[in-house]
């Protein structure tokens, strides 16, 4: 990263850093991400706006990946799955906190140039798959964390099935026209309860792969 990536990054941070309770370590997976490789608007990159990527799918406002990562409580665990890489943003947020990170994306292109970023950052424990999202990415289950990028009517149960004992799914969930970030937690018995926090807006998930 130049320099005035670095500041850029740091101001963001900061900026989010006023509205939310950050952890050290999620303040600096923003901080040494450069969020504008990802952003298809480089002067906007760093703006606390959600952005079009192409193929009718956005980028999140950094704030929003910001909540939906602090309330998947990834730091230190061994591997995550993500449902709907787009850029490749929040999977990259979450290489810095997890060990293995493991992202569906069902349109290619966005699968094909977000393997390219990563390369080009040299973040090697992100793995892209080309797939349908609802399927989850079942060779590599179960996660100690799941995460969806994509707003669900409910969440597939192919997914609570890949989800540990003991882990946590946190999904926008939609609900009386609106969006919620929902937190999933299933406990040892493999139940499953869950809490509504804050109200977002995302893209929908979709089945099949384009």
């Amino acid at each position: 990263m130049t320099a005035l990536e670095k500041s850029k990054c740091a101001n963001m941070a900061d900026e989010i850093g006023d509205i939310l309770t950050l952890t050290p370590s999620l303040y600096k997976a923003l901080c040494d991400t450069p969020r504008e490789i990802f952003a298809p608007v480089t002067r906007h990159a760093y703006s606390l706006d959600a952005q079009p990527i192409g193929g009718n799918q956005w980028i999140s406002s950094p704030l929003t990946v910001a909540k939906m990562t602090l309330a998947l409580e990834a730091e230190d665990i061994d591997n995550a799955l993500e449902i709907g890489c787009g850029s490749g943003y929040q999977a990259a947020i979450l290489s810095h906190l997890a060990h293995r990170v493991f992202s569906v994306e069902r349109i290619e292109k966005l699968a094909s140039e977000a393997k390219k970023r990563f390369e080009v950052l040299k973040i090697h424990n992100v793995h892209v798959r080309f797939d349908d999202g609802n399927v989850g990415w079942k060779s590599y289950a179960p996660y100690d964390r799941i995460l969806l990028s994509a707003a669900a009517q409910q969440v597939p149960q192919m997914l609570f099935n890949q989800l540990k004992n003991g882990g946590i799914l946190v999904a926008p969930i939609k609900k009386d026209g609106k969006q919620f970030i929902v937190k999933f937690t299933k406990d040892a018995r493999g139940e499953i309860t869950q809490k509504a926090l804050d109200e977002c807006l995302f893209v929908p998930l979709l089945g099949g792969i384009e």
